[in-house]
């Protein structure tokens, strides 16, 4: 599933409606990983903006060290930033990240929501995760590798999906190429990091809540109920604990990071 390059760039160059990332683009069909890829380039000079872009991984990489399967006919794209960040708020450049994507999809008709803390859900199914890496000097980010592996027309297991099979349900062919899915992601990181630089964290969090699918759900922490009410700036999702107390004693509130507790899947049907 060859890349036309030209199609990609006069298409990107079309839609953009600023540059705020100087995107440079490197584009393959088969890569071990396109994270890795993209620090490899970054090692030999590559700047903020660069962009590597394939349609296979052999060795994609999930989070928390997890294999992302990277099956042919699925999007695979990093991007490079120079953030100068704060090493504790790395994962806003997540948050940012999966807000600006899910804001562009939306913007075509694909209904995508945002399922805590990395994924784009479609249909409760998962369509798209997001993995960000970073290097860290004297506690701030000074590069940051962004991955997002999207479902295209690669086999997908029960609990995803693929634009083309849902899109094959739809009246109107919303998004028409890989070519075009490409331009939307990386227009949808570009508005998200923006969003996080200029407007701050708290307009970005807010904006990402409005697209949280798991607000509201009930969950289970050390055998006791809680639901979810919102995420902190930082990342850690916002949990209301019930309580056997009298109503006027305030709901504890917990504060859960990533990687510690699993929303799951179909969670509106369970």
């Amino acid at each position: 599933m060859g890349l036309d390059r030209q199609k990609l760039e006069t298409a990107l160059e079309a839609g953009r409606k600023n540059t705020y990332l100087p995107f440079s683009l490197h584009l393959f069909e088969t890569v071990s990983s396109t994270n890795q890829i993209l620090w490899d380039l970054l090692a030999q000079g590559a700047e903020s903006g660069c962009a590597v872009i394939a349609t296979e991984q052999t060795a994609g990489r999930g989070q928390w060290g997890r294999q992302w399967m990277s099956e042919n006919g699925g999007l695979y794209l990093s991007v490079a930033i120079a953030p100068q960040l704060s090493a504790t708020n790395s994962y806003q450049l997540t948050l940012a990240t999966a807000w600006g994507i899910a804001k562009q999809l939306r913007s075509c008709g694909v209904p995508v929501e945002i399922k805590w803390p990395n994924d784009l859900v479609l249909l409760d199914r998962k369509l798209c995760g997001i993995l960000t890496e970073t290097k860290v000097q004297h506690f701030q980010i000074t590069q940051a590798v962004i991955g997002v592996g999207m479902n295209w027309a690669n086999p997908v297991p029960e609990t995803g999906i693929n634009l083309a099979m849902w899109q094959a349900n739809q009246h109107t062919k919303l998004i028409p190429s890989l070519e075009m899915l490409i331009v939307e992601v990386l227009i949808g990181i570009e508005s998200g990091i923006q969003c996080l630089f200029e407007e701050g964290a708290n307009i970005l969090i807010s904006r990402y809540l409005e697209l949280l699918t798991n607000m509201g759900d009930r969950v289970y922490v050390n055998e006791t109920v809680g639901t979810v009410v919102g995420v902190t700036n930082t990342g850690e999702l916002r949990v209301c604990m019930e309580t056997t107390e009298l109503k006027s004693v305030k709901t504890p509130e917990i504060y859960l990071q990533p990687g510690t507790i699993s929303l799951g899947y179909f969670h509106s049907s369970d």
